[in-house]
This record gives structure tokens, sequence and C-alpha cells, in this order.
């Protein structure tokens, strides 16, 4: 895990046009629940299988709090509705592989989830291009890569529409489970 220095501030995201955006603490796992417990939600996720408060007090937080670095912007940010305060999703931020044997730094993984009230208004894009736009402009920071099922159209479509190409389709190794997964990838050229 990388050292976190206490006197370094968190990293900011500033609002997007419609979107603000915070790094998910680890007190609000019932954020996590109530997204997470729509089987449509999680349909490229785990088939349809809805996570148990438990997994997320247990699993999820935990996972999160290994790879949660602020002053670098790593872990899950909540997505939130300026006009009504409403939670909608999260876009996740991490070294890919993190949880490999061999994590790559200078590599960050882009992630996320939004529930089903927030599909097709263009808040995902809207949030992930906000964040991706703050995390990589720091200066260790090579690449910015997303995974996805190959039939998550929706996910895809919002890879490219950050930039990001098709690179592979291969096995991604988590300890949570292994999947074949199409991986794509931009590289950061502003550092």
């Amino acid at each position: 895990m990388q050292d976190k220095n206490k006197n370094n501030t968190a990293m900011q995201v500033p609002d997007s046009p419609r979107l603000s955006f915070a790094l998910l603490t680890q007190n609000e796992g019932h954020l996590l629940y109530e997204l997470d417990s729509d089987p449509e939600v999680m349909r490229y996720i785990s088939d349809g299988k809805t996570s148990s408060m438990d997994f997320i007090n247990n699993t999820y937080l935990p996972r999160l709090a290994k790879f949660s670095n602020p002053e670098k912007g790593w872990g899950i940010w909540k997505v939130i509705v300026k006009e009504s305060q409403d939670f909608i999703g999260w876009v996740l931020v991490r070294p890919m592989d993190f949880f490999g044997d061999t994590p790559k730094y200078d590599d960050l993984e882009m992630g996320w989830r939004f529930m089903q009230k927030a599909w097709g208004k263009g808040y995902a894009t809207e949030a992930a291009q906000a964040i991706k736009n703050v995390v990589e402009k720091q200066d260790d920071v090579n690449f910015i890569s997303a995974i996805a099922e190959e039939d998550n159209i929706g996910s895809i479509s919002i890879m490219k529409k950050l930039g990001l190409d098709y690179i592979k389709t291969d096995i991604h190794k988590d300890p949570l489970g292994d999947a074949e997964l199409v991986f794509y990838q931009q590289r950061v050229t502003n550092n």
C-alpha cells in the first residue's frame, strides 16, 4: 500500500455542470448497499446477484480501505446530483491490478456504477470525465484504464467517450473471482 502522508490534503474534484463529487467514507456503506440492491445494476458485476450488508461491511469496505488514498484521488467517488442532492452512483479510481501480484501504480483503473434512475442521462460519462480530468494530471500517472464484461455495452460506450481504446480481451485476476473482460486504455499525455 502507498504511504499516506497525513500532512497532504485530499484531492478535490470540481463540480461538473450537474454533479458534485466526494470520496466515499467507511461510514457510508449504506450507499453501496442501496446501489448494489438492484439486480439490474449488478447484472454485469455478479450476474445480477445483489450485495448483502454483511458483504458490504466485511468485504467491500475493507477492500476500499486498502486502496483508498485521498491525496492521489484513489477510492470511490460519490456522485451527487447538485439540484436534488441525490446520490446516484460512484466512480472508482485505483491502480490497475491493485489486488494482484504486481499493482500498476502508474496505470489508474476507473470504473463506475450508477442507479437505474440515472441511466441514459449522461451522468456516468460526465462524472467519469470530471474525475479523470483531475487524477490524470498527477506526474506519476501514465495510463488510464477501464475493464468490463464484453456484453456491457453501456460501460464500454463510456470508456470510448472518455477517449480510451480497446487493448485486449483477457482474464482479469481478482481474489473475489477471475473473469474474462475487455480492457480499454489511454496513455496520459499531459505529464
